[in-house]
């Protein structure tokens, strides 16, 4: 679909699956999803739609020192390979888990603004409001390929799912899990903390499909925070 190749992996059940990702800045408009076979010549299609998912936008203000932070020394080559792995194994199955039942202060796709700067990205994930030291959990069976500490995502696991899907978590205050430990849906796998670029307790956590972040609400059902009640204004005498 547009350019992008993805692989079908057999089931257990007969059929083949694969997770064809729609990126955040994908054009709204009408395209065709091919089905290639082996020498890569189209042997079916489908037209599909892509609709403007109208992302909102959002100014983060932070201290000047977290805004100036750079990434640790390989931190960004590591999570992109992590992102892009595509294991033979799957793991997974659905209905996902939540990580932390916090309600939700950023939605993912949001175009973020740093102390009203425009960043020129968007958030790759959900944050979900959560006390320092509540335990995170996997949301799915998975084998774990990242626990590091990094500047920018401070405290951070990697897991992947098999077959195209990943998640992460970053944040935590501490790990719970070592790289190459195999964990099941609920596992606890750190705790909740605000290491790295973070101006509160919270847990950021992303779903990537064949190295593309996706939408973890299509995934997992989590409810918005309220907003803050406003200040009642004072009345002139």
């Amino acid at each position: 679909m547009n350019a992008r190749t993805i692989r079908l992996f057999p089931q257990t059940d007969g059929g083949s699956l694969g997770l064809m990702p729609v990126p955040v800045n994908e054009k709204p408009g009408d395209e065709k999803v091919e089905l290639l076979d082996k020498e890569g010549v189209p042997v079916a299609s489908a037209p599909i739609r892509v609709v403007d998912a109208h992302f909102p936008k959002q100014n983060v203000v932070i201290e000047q020192s977290l805004a100036e932070l750079k990434p640790s020394p390989g931190e960004a080559e590591t999570s992109t390979a992590f992102r892009k792995t595509v294991s033979e194994v799957r793991y997974w199955s659905e209905p996902l888990a939540l990580p932390v039942r916090g309600c939700m202060t950023s939605l993912f796709g949001v175009e973020r603004y740093l102390n009203g700067k425009p960043t020129g990205d968007f958030h790759g994930g959900l944050d979900q409001r959560s006390p320092a030291g509540t335990p995170i959990h996997a949301v799915a069976d998975g084998m774990v390929k990242i626990v590091r500490q990094w500047n920018l995502h401070g405290r951070t696991v990697g897991i992947d799912h098999g077959q195209g899907l990943e998640s992460m978590y970053l944040h935590m205050s501490r790990f719970a899990v070592a790289e190459g430990a195999m964990v099941k849906k609920g596992d606890v796998v750190g705790y909740v903390g605000s290491s790295g670029r973070s101006t509160a307790p919270h847990l950021h956590w992303s779903l990537y499909a064949n190295g593309v972040p996706v939408n973890p609400r299509d995934w997992v059902q989590v409810t918005s925070c309220p907003a803050a009640p406003r200040k009642p204004s004072k009345k002139s005498p």
